[in-house]
């Protein structure tokens, strides 16, 4: 609740909260909102500019923009949070273990990380999901594969911090249970920067998700995620631009919720002097 409070302090923090808050409405109420099917054709009315029946136009197929533009943020937000928040937690757990153990385990877990690191992010996803083929479930397998890798190095490093400080010493003169002392005492001090961090990549993995839809390794048609929808525009960028612009607007306007939230937890988590 504090973390709250402070997070509706700042500005950055409570707009982004707004933002986000707009779109799980939006997308919550699209049933109300639109009364069309997003996947059913209707070649009658292929391509209809904006208007009040269709507020983002319609595609070539006849399927209202707006209605598919809401259902594809569930996709693009399940994709990016699960290929987000999964990970961290792997990354989480090798980080404090490598910081707080050292010596053999820290060398080991270490040289892990860099083996995966020393591979373009990018490159390994592209590889992983061309080996095992276009899928949804094969998207989050690659990145669970490679995305763990950031948050282990920012937790290693903020445990090796925290490991020296005297509340910690005070542990081990207690004879805490090693267990105790890294869920309990190091765990929710180091964890921080990794949020702040995870808001951050939380944009970079809704852009990749629709690259990797738009290279066709992504989700596959006819689900309208936002990636591919603009995919399927691109021949008809002249006729009828709205079929690109209104995708594309999404991810801007996701990408500028969760940067604007990552800013606002940087302050609110930030202790107090």
């Amino acid at each position: 609740m504090v973390v709250l409070r402070n997070l509706l302090r700042s500005p950055a923090g409570a707009l982004g909260l707004l933002m986000l808050a707009l779109t799980a409405s939006a997308t919550a109420l699209t049933p109300l909102l639109s009364p069309y099917d997003p996947f059913a054709l209707d070649f009658a009315d292929a391509m209809q500019a904006p208007s009040a029946l269709h507020w983002f136009g319609t595609d070539n197929f006849g399927r209202d923009i707006f209605t598919r533009v809401m259902v594809g943020a569930v996709y693009d937000l399940r994709l990016a949070l699960i290929c987000v928040f999964g990970p961290m937690a792997i990354g989480v757990l090798i980080g404090l273990a490598a910081g707080y153990f050292g010596g053999r385990i820290d060398a080991a877990l270490m040289r892990l990380t860099d083996v995966v690191w020393a591979f373009p992010f990018y490159v390994l996803v592209l590889a992983i999901v061309g080996v095992l083929g276009p899928s949804e479930t094969n998207l989050y397998i690659a990145f669970f594969i490679v995305n763990w890798i950031g948050y282990a190095r920012i937790v290693r490093g903020e445990t090796l911090l925290i490991a020296r400080l005297e509340f910690i010493e005070a542990t081990r003169v207690l004879r805490y249970g090693r267990l105790q002392v890294m869920l309990r005492h190091i765990l929710p001090n180091a964890l921080t920067p990794a949020l702040v961090y995870s808001m951050s990549d939380v944009v970079l993995t809704v852009q990749a998700v629709a690259a990797m839809s738009f290279f066709g390794l992504g989700v596959q048609p006819p689900a309208p995620e936002w990636g591919l929808l603009i995919v399927e525009s691109i021949d008809f960028m002249r006729e009828a631009p709205w079929m690109t612009i209104f995708p594309g607007l999404a991810i801007v306007w996701i990408g500028i919720a969760f940067s604007l939230l990552g800013e606002g937890l940087s302050t609110a988590l930030k202790p107090k002097g």
